[in-house]
């Protein structure tokens, strides 16, 4: 890498770490910079995964005062998040590149859509604050898993997802749903890792760098990152979706 590269990446990965941890859509940050770099799409994605998993650590740690009491509850979504990231990661390295130069696109695409749309769907959710969900029951289980399959194949937006998920089957308040969607996208995205660790062709000065950026957003999301214009953060996180979709169907 140049110096200029290493200065993208870093930087790539600090606005990712924040991202993350207010929004969960930093992926859409990171994996189009690698792209623009000249990183295979599938080299990319695993190299991307394993370096934000720092940032996913500081996200936590950042909001453990909003993840008390919620312990039991995410021991028992956990598993949902760990079992769909390893079929998600097994699906992305048993699949054809072609395959995942195909979907991908279609994922960011979607990814896009909720970040736009997350305005009116935290609305939504805050007006059915009150309604009775205790533990959010099988369906909620069910759907934290398609989540997890999601994370592990290509993570963009599936903090917003699981936002959704949880916030329409849980009885919580909005900053705690967020603190246990940061809690399930480390799990869903460590498990990846550990599988792409293993067997995937990880670039690790990509991973490093991606890591050490995510690592410092991670914290500045979880203390600032709520004071930030939202307008601003979705408007350049569908803008690099759109550089990522061109650059993975045109080249």
């Amino acid at each position: 890498m140049t110096p200029s590269e290493v200065v993208a990446v870093l930087a790539a990965g600090v606005a990712a770490g924040g991202i993350n941890a207010v929004v969960g859509s930093g992926s859409l940050i990171t994996f189009p910079t690698l792209l623009a770099l000249g990183y295979p799409p599938i080299v990319a994605n695993v190299s991307n995964n394993v370096g934000l998993v720092a940032g996913g650590v500081t996200g936590v740690l950042g909001y453990r005062d909003e993840l008390k009491g919620q312990r039991r509850r995410l021991m028992r979504l956990g598993v949902a998040s760990v079992f769909g990231s390893l079929v998600g990661a097994l699906l992305l390295l048993q699949l054809p590149a072609r395959a995942f130069q195909v979907i991908v696109p279609v994922l960011i695409a979607l990814a896009c859509v909720l970040v736009v749309v997350q305005p009116r769907l935290n609305a939504w959710l805050s007006e059915r604050q009150g309604e009775p969900h205790p533990d959010g029951g099988p369906w909620l289980w069910l759907g934290v898993f398609g989540a997890g399959v999601y994370g592990g194949y290509f993570g963009a937006a599936q903090g917003v997802v699981l936002i959704g998920l949880l916030g329409t089957f849980l009885e919580e308040q909005l900053q705690r749903v967020n603190a246990a969607k940061n809690m399930l996208s480390l799990l869903v995205n460590s498990t990846a890792a550990v599988v792409f660790v293993l067997i995937a062709p990880v670039d690790w000065w990509a991973a490093l760098l991606v890591a050490l950026g995510s690592t410092l957003g991670g914290f500045l999301g979880a203390r600032v990152g709520r004071r930030l214009p939202a307008r601003v953060l979705r408007g350049v996180i569908v803008c690099v979706g759109i550089v990522a979709i061109v650059k993975l169907v045109y080249g």
